[in-house]
C-alpha cells in the first residue's frame, strides 16, 4: 500500500482563491482588509516569514502592512503601537511576529501578545479565542489546526467515529487541534514526548497529528495500517533539508493519506491566517 500524498499547496491555492474572492466582494462594499505585522530585531527567519505573510496578503487584495522596530525597541514603545493599531478601524488583523528580540522578557512578550483585541487576533492566539473553541463557540482558530482540518476534509476524511492521536500539547497547534478534532466528534488522545509507550498510544490512532517538532519522532511501526498522517513538525535536518516529525519514508508504505514536509500542512497556514482576516473585515460590513 501507498498512502494518498495530500497537497497542502494545491489545498491552500484554493484558500488563497477562496479568500481572494471574498475580498473582492468586500472592497465592492467599501471595505478592503487590513493586516499589519509588528516586526522587532533581525532575526532572518521571521523576516522572511513575515516577507511571506505581506505578500500573500497582497496577492488576495489585502492591505497588508509590517512596522520594523529595532532590536533595542521597548516593550512600551510595541504596547503603544498595538494600542493604536487596536484603535484604528481600518486595521482588521494584528500579528506580534514572534521571537521578540531578548531585551524584551518573556513575561513582556506575554503581556504584549495579550494586548491585541480580541476581535483582531487572526491567529487566534489569545485566551479570549481559545476560550471560545474550548466551549464551542464562534472565534478565530488558530491558523495551523484549522489548516490540518481543512486538509482532512480535502482529503475525503472525515474525524466524526475515528480515534484521533495528537502527539503535541502546545497551545499553539496541539491542545486548539484536538478541540477541533472533538467538535468534528472524534475521539481524541492527546499525547507528547513524555507519554510512556507512545508507540502504543499512536498504534491505536485513526488519525495521526504530529507536532512536537521532533524529526522523525513517528516511525512507520507506530502506524495502525490505513491510518491518516498529518505531519505538523518542520524541522532542519543536518543535511540542510527540511523534515517532519514522522518518518516519511516509513510511514507513507502503512498510512493510507498522509501529509509531505514541506509541502503539506506549511502552506495551510498562511492560507488560513488570510482566511481569518477576512473574517475580521467582514465584520466592518454594514447591515445588508
Amino acid at each position: 500500500m501507498s498512502a494518498q500524498i495530500i497537497d497542502g499547496k494545491a489545498v491552500s491555492a484554493r484558500v488563497r482563491a477562496e479568500v481572494a474572492e471574498r475580498v473582492r466582494g468586500l472592497v465592492a462594499r467599501g471595505v478592503t482588509p487590513g493586516l499589519t505585522v509588528l516586526l522587532a530585531g533581525e532575526d532572518p527567519a521571521s523576516a522572511t516569514y513575515v516577507r511571506n505573510k505581506e505578500k500573500a496578503a497582497l496577492e488576495c487584495g489585502i492591505r497588508g502592512a509590517t512596522l520594523r522596530f529595532p532590536a533595542d525597541v521597548s516593550a512600551a514603545t510595541l504596547a503603544a503601537e498595538l494600542d493604536r493599531l487596536n484603535a484604528d478601524p481600518e486595521v482588521d488583523g494584528i500579528l506580534v511576529q514572534l521571537p521578540l528580540p531578548p531585551g524584551i522578557s518573556a513575561e513582556d512578550s506575554r503581556a504584549l501578545q495579550r494586548r491585541i483585541a480580541p476581535e483582531k487576533d487572526v491567529d487566534g492566539f489569545l485566551p479570549f479565542n481559545q476560550g471560545l473553541l474550548m466551549i464551542g463557540e464562534p472565534g478565530f482558530v488558530p491558523c495551523t489546526p484549522a489548516g490540518c482540518m481543512r486538509l482532512l476534509a480535502e482529503a475525503g476524511v472525515s474525524p466524526r467515529g475515528k480515534h484521533a492521536v495528537v502527539v503535541g500539547r502546545s497551545n499553539i497547534v496541539g491542545k486548539p487541534m484536538a478541540m477541533l478534532l472533538l467538535a468534528a466528534d472524534a475521539t481524541v488522545t492527546i499525547a507528547h514526548s513524555r507519554t510512556p509507550d507512545l508507540a502504543a498510544v499512536v498504534r491505536t490512532a485513526d488519525i495521526v497529528v504530529a507536532a512536537v517538532g521532533r524529526p522523525g519522532l513517528v516511525r512507520g511501526d507506530w502506524l495502525k495500517p490505513g491510518a491518516v498522517v498529518l505531519d505538523v513538525g518542520i524541522n532542519r535536518l543536518p543535511d540542510g533539508k527540511l523534515g517532519g516529525d514522522v518518518a516519511f519514508a516509513e510511514a507513507v508504505s502503512v498510512a493510507s493519506a498522509i501529509t509531505p514536509v514541506p509541502g503539506g500542512v506549511g502552506p495551510m497556514t498562511i492560507a488560513c491566517l488570510l482566511e481569518n482576516v477576512c473574517r475580521a473585515a467582514e465584520r466592518r460590513l454594514p447591515p445588508a
